[in-house]
């Protein structure tokens, strides 16, 4: 059992309290209210994507631009935590535990759906030589591609310089120092504290959601087992318990051995449907695909969609880019906890470039493989992935040899995708609610991983899953103007110490600062 004084040990009042309270009245609205909450939600929502979209669409870009820009910069040779800083983890662990963090979740649930409905719908004809399955597959790597992680590039980096190198709060509030400086600890740090909390909370849990609902999809293929709200919620319970385990056990035990356990399956499992499919056909949809994106990528990321009648932008690009910028506390804290002593060009070089040709590939050989079937005949994908998206990986292998073994690979890839996801989740919600410590106590660990569970059962049941989805979307935007102000303020503090030249690197940004007030 629990204590109290153990619980609150190392808690930040005013953003844990804070925090709880909005989780529990948008619980509360949810169950008691189901259908209000959904209009509710789903109108702020088409608010912000009807007067703001031009802010995700020009600002994922520009934080893109921002990354790239400090990567050729002098900056790029800084290291975190100090000249002497030693990496804490290797390549293959920082690399899996990141991974797997950022985006391994989405890509199962999508890396067949994606592309097929990209496939069957398209926002436009295609351009002249490129064809559908090229336009799907190029649409689908944007999504994927380098925006996402740009923006989370911004938010890890300025964290990880702030608390390594400045020994600043391990919590999004230390972004602003170089803007408000010592304010950080009062109301406006509070409140970027409980943001980041409350998106990174909605964020995962809805993802254990949908989780279940694939987990279910698979296991229905396999055992005489329904998909239900009572099956999907067992499953949930199931995940929050190894979640819980996981994450009391730290970063070096329990998530760091279950991120490379998840990329040595996705790895066997990417490498059997490789071998398995139309391996020349999806090296061509690889390498096309990827120039197609890099010779559009320009007037993609400024692309703004005017045409009255369609939604198509709004449901996918704008979606998305809120998607990955709500979530940016959730990845950004998690990367910069686990980088101390990568250079800052080491660490956008890693964090940028590996994971993209990672999606790419991913993309490529499971979105390819089932344009290939569909295409030919061999099967139905289309029509599956319409009904329910989290059966298109299913009805994919399922055209494939050992169907029922890769199924079972498959299941249990996406479980334990969903359970790196929800310790490192609830990790990022203890660090943040206990004032920024890198090394929370457990019994607040156990607190949110289970409150991340809880929320997501409830969700599910009540009906109100997807309504706090879109909630969970609007906090993209508040979260948009923030980053934009933490690029900014990172320049500053770069710039700042850099003038400062012979100055102890920790006073360097603070003594600049006072100069500049």
């Amino acid at each position: 059992m629990l204590k109290p004084a153990r619980l609150f040990s190392a808690m930040q009042p005013t953003v844990f309290l804070g925090s709880a309270c909005l989780v529990l009245g948008f619980v509360g609205l949810g169950v008691g209210w189901p259908d209000l909450a959904q209009r509710v939600f789903q109108a702020i929502q088409s608010g912000i994507i009807e007067h703001f979209g031009w802010l995700y669409v020009l600002g994922a870009s520009a934080l893109l631009v921002f990354v790239l820009v400090i990567l050729f910069s002098r900056f790029r040779d800084i290291r975190l935590g100090g000249l002497d800083a030693e990496p804490e983890f290797s390549y293959l662990s920082w690399f899996a535990m990141m991974f797997s963090a950022g985006m391994g979740t989405g890509l199962v649930y999508w890396g067949v759906a994606e592309p097929m409905m990209h496939w069957t719908e398209p926002p436009f004809a295609p351009a002249s030589g490129e064809g559908e399955i090229r336009q799907a597959m190029r649409l689908s790597f944007f999504h994927w591609g380098l925006h996402p992680w740009g923006v989370y590039i911004v938010f890890g980096l300025s964290l990880a310089y702030f608390h390594f190198r400045h020994d600043l709060p391990l919590a999004p509030r230390s972004l602003l120092y170089p803007v408000i400086g010592q304010r950080i600890y009062g109301p406006i740090g509070h409140a970027v504290d409980i943001l980041a909390t409350v998106g990174t909370l909605f964020g995962v849990a809805t993802s254990l959601g949908l989780g279940a609902m694939q987990i279910n999809a698979g296991i229905a293929r396999l055992v005489d087992i329904p998909q239900g709200e009572m099956v999907q919620v067992a499953i949930i319970a199931l995940i929050t318990l190894v979640a819980t385990i996981s994450v009391v056990s730290g970063v070096h035990k329990g998530i760091r051995r279950l991120s490379q356990l998840n990329i040595a399956l996705a790895a066997l499992l990417l490498a059997f449907v490789f071998v398995a499919g139309p391996t020349v056909h999806l090296l061509e949809i690889l390498i096309s695909a990827t120039g197609d994106y890099l010779q559009h990528l320009l007037g993609m990321s400024l692309w703004l969609d005017l045409r009255a009648d369609s939604h198509w932008q709004a449901d996918w690009t704008l979606f998305y880019w809120s998607w990955w910028i709500s979530w940016s506390p959730f990845v950004g804290v998690f990367v910069a906890r686990i980088s101390r002593g990568r250079t800052i060009g080491e660490f956008i070089l890693a964090v940028l470039l590996v994971p993209v040709l990672v999606t790419f590939v991913w993309l490529a050989v499971f979105g390819g493989t089932g344009l290939s079937q569909e295409v030919s005949g061999a099967s139905r994908i289309a029509e599956s992935v319409s009904e329910n998206p989290s059966d298109g990986l299913y009805a994919m292998l399922q055209q494939l040899p050992l169907p029922t073994v890769t199924a079972v690979l498959a299941t249990l890839l996406v479980v334990i995708f969903f359970v790196t996801s929800s310790d490192s989740g609830s990790l990022v919600d203890d660090m943040v609610t206990s004032g920024g410590h890198p090394n929370p106590p457990r019994a607040q660990r156990v607190f949110w991983a289970v409150s991340e569970g809880t929320v997501a059962a409830t969700l599910l049941l009540s009906g109100g899953l997807q309504a706090l989805r879109t909630a969970s979307l609007t906090s993209g935007l508040p979260m948009t103007v923030f980053l934009l102000i933490a690029a900014w303020g990172l320049l500053k503090a770069l710039r700042v110490d850099a003038a400062e030249d012979g100055i102890p690197e920790r006073t360097a940004l603070r003594r600049g600062l006072e100069r500049s007030d």
